[in-house]
């Protein structure tokens, strides 16, 4: 059974885009290990990312980027995915964000070319935005982090929860609500200010190297410059929507690919001596990477056609809200049932630490808790029926 991502890819750049990201998924596989059982990436991997200049493919080529396209973004980080889950959902928040940020181009060409060129050096950021009061931020709660206006620009206090690469970051855009107001603003702050520290909270299960801790702001000054966006607190205009999302079930295809791959070399290499035949050839075997083979290249399709759809037709954004989250909806979730059919395939032995596919299990199932959920999903498509 061969890896169908390779029909995804449609000229020269986005098999040299692939190529890197093939490279460094293979050089993840060797740090696999290491990086779920010490909850925690090594630095080395992370300079790869910056020296290969996989971190800045989204910046504008003006600025020293490749101008990544969505559906490049959902390529190379499906081929990552394949690699180390955790890595490869943590580099993708970073560069979701920076295809974010050219897409839409919220800043003022001043602070946007100098967070570009930054990130050309050398920079990782992230958005730190969920909070244990407000829950997940695509659900427009207010931040009960807090702007207070002072003489030089703003003081920010608050907790984030959720702040993935929080001990590799360099900066990381925070939102935060104006004192005495309603209205919510991004601001850009360094890790290496005054009054932020990170609280190592990350204990979970799976996508443990993602070290999602809490970010701890107690009094950081901020600069007025560094005051980002203001968003629209009365909703005057409608936001258009994060395309740039598709990084998250492009990684849980590729989580799911590694546990197809694993369940094939199981059934091609084990063969009990209670049967006269190749696993391979045991008919519910067959029915099972049946019904792998069919998940896969329906939720393939599905996501990079939406993602596809993007990059084309952008006057139409503004309507593809249901077409991103269920995109997201149908991956995650045949992602998670490949995982568990391909477990069935290998039987207890699946359940080891030291099987691949163990840890494949756990990281699969975070999927369900990254934005959006299945619930809002569902009633996203629900209303759209009814317009």
């Amino acid at each position: 059974m061969t890896y169908l991502i390779e029909k995804f890819i449609r000229n020269e750049r986005e098999e040299k885009l692939h190529h890197l990201a093939q490279d460094l998924s293979e050089e993840l596989q060797e740090f696999a290990s290491k990086i779920d059982e010490e909850a925690s990436i090594p630095t080395s991997i992370l300079d790869r990312f910056r020296t290969s200049g996989y971190s800045a493919l989204p910046v504008p080529k003006q600025y020293g980027g490749e101008d990544l396209s969505l559906y490049e973004l959902v390529l190379i980080q499906e081929e990552l995915g394949k690699g180390e889950g955790a890595t490869a959902l943590s580099i993708g928040w970073h560069l979701g964000i920076l295809k974010d940020l050219n897409d839409r181009r919220p800043w003022n060409d001043i602070t946007f070319g100098r967070l570009s060129r930054d990130v050309v050096e050398g920079t990782i950021i992230n958005r730190a935005q969920t909070e244990e009061k407000t829950g997940d931020p695509t659900r427009g709660g207010l931040p009960v982090t807090i702007a207070k206006r002072v003489d030089s620009g703003y003081r920010l206090t608050g907790r984030k929860t959720f702040t993935t690469l929080s001990t590799h970051l360099d900066q990381v855009i925070v939102k935060a609500t104006l004192e005495d107001s309603e209205e919510a603003c991004d601001f850009l702050i360094s890790m290496k200010d005054e009054g932020v520290s990170i609280e190592e909270t990350w204990d979970v299960i799976g996508m443990r190297g993602t070290r999602s801790d809490d970010l701890v702001l107690n009094g950081v000054h901020v600069p007025a410059e560094r005051l980002l966006e203001v968003y629209d607190k009365e909703r005057k205009t409608k936001a258009i929507p994060p395309g740039w999302l598709l990084h998250i079930p492009a990684v849980y295809l590729g989580i799911a690919e590694a546990a197809k791959q694993e369940a094939i070399e199981f059934v091609n290499t084990y063969q009990p001596n209670s049967l006269d035949k190749p696993l391979s050839e045991v008919p519910h075997i067959q029915d099972k990477i049946g019904q792998i083979s069919l998940k896969l290249l329906s939720a393939r399709h599905f996501l990079y056609s939406v993602a596809d759809q993007w990059d084309k037709y952008p006057e139409e954004r503004m309507q593809m809200q249901s077409q991103l989250f269920a995109a997201k909806h149908q991956a995650v979730n045949a992602a998670i049932d490949v995982v568990d059919l391909s477990m069935r395939i290998i039987g207890g032995r699946s359940l080891m630490k030291k099987n691949k596919i163990e840890r494949l299990y756990r990281d699969v199932r975070a999927g369900l808790h990254n934005p959006p959920s299945d619930e809002l999903t569902l009633q996203v498509l629900a209303n759209s029926e009814f317009k």
